[in-house]
């Protein structure tokens, strides 16, 4: 994927000329990506001059608020997830989907943070999650498929509504892409699929671990035991990722699927890296939510939002949690 965006320049397109509007992702004309800077808007403070409330320590400006920026879903009190903005960003781009089946011990959650460096990630994360819940819901209450096959059917419906999705072709400009984990539990089975380095995580007072390998260079470099993780963390392309849904994936759009038998109680949690990045070690992840063991889901669900926050909220934040 392109990482790279060109810098606004007194608020015209660095490459045609074109006025465009504060906030703008692309120039309306030529289709240039715009770099969203972190600075703020009326004063031009750096980030780090922003409050975990969002004002300009500066001036005392406070960001804009945007539909979207806050998602809270309570299906039951066993399974709920939040969708938080951030500090740093000016719009959320992640998205997620939860659903307790009727009439069956089925519970779906699914994650997804799209690509900054492409057209419309909030919409690709959206309909991508929308679409795999309730095509993996679906076919599991069908019960015509397997868990596993549930989930490559789900998936590649995800996949077709984030290549519906319109764009610009040309240039430096990626088209909608977003990452996805999507996780079906089914009778204390866990079925996790996923694309990017969203992750799913097993917690309990028994063990605790990470159900998800990241699609990301690093990973990949660390595995193949060229560099050891603190020397690739050094490389800008650290973080980037190898594997998305997008129309551009080509023919490497298959999920990892891994099958996971929940042992006992626990809680199975899906994230994004704006969550796992603060917490990204299995024991970690573990402290955070046992601090909060005796709440309801979205109160555990909030703690670690409000933890990711309190840590400087680079990045948005999104969980889904199940408590079993």
């Amino acid at each position: 994927m392109n990482n790279y965006q060109l810098p606004i320049t007194n608020l015209q397109c660095p490459n045609c000329g074109t006025k465009v509007i504060r906030g703008n992702r692309f120039c309306e004309k030529c289709g240039t990506p715009l770099a969203v800077s972190d600075k703020c808007e009326k004063c031009g403070a750096p980030s780090e001059a922003i409050d975990a409330e969002g004002y300009r320590c500066n001036c005392g400006f406070r960001g804009e608020a945007h539909a979207g920026d806050r998602i809270e879903i309570t299906i039951q009190s066993n399974l709920a997830g939040i969708s938080d903005r951030g500090l740093r960003h000016r719009h959320n781009e992640d998205y997620l989907a939860c659903i307790k089946v009727e009439g069956k011990n089925v519970y779906v959650l699914v994650v997804c943070d799209g690509v900054s460096s492409s057209q419309k990630p909030e919409l690709a994360a959206k309909v991508a999650a929308d679409k795999a819940a309730v095509a993996l819901a679906a076919a599991i209450q069908k019960g015509a498929v397997k868990s596993a096959e549930a989930m490559k059917i789900a998936i590649g419906e995800a996949l077709i509504s984030v290549c519906d999705i319109p764009y610009t072709n040309g240039g430096n400009i990626d088209p909608p892409s977003t990452t996805i984990v999507a996780a079906v539990v089914v009778d204390n089975i866990a079925t996790i699929g996923w694309l990017g380095d969203s992750r799913a995580y097993w917690i309990s007072a028994q063990g605790s671990q990470q159900l998800t390998k990241d699609d990301s260079w690093i990973y990949n470099i660390v595995s193949s035991g060229k560099m050891s993780e603190i020397e690739a963390r050094k490389y800008p392309q650290a973080h980037a990722i190898t594997r998305w849904l997008g129309v551009d994936i080509g023919k490497n759009w298959q999920p990892s699927i891994v099958n996971f038998n929940i042992p006992g109680s626990g809680y199975l949690l899906l994230c994004t890296d704006g969550m796992w990045h603060y917490a990204p070690e299995p024991s970690q992840m573990a402290h955070l939510v046992k601090q909060k063991s005796d709440k309801d889901a979205v109160e555990v669900a909030r703690s670690l939002v409000e933890f990711a926050r309190s840590k400087g909220g680079h990045d948005n934040i999104t969980v889904a949690l199940l408590s079993l």
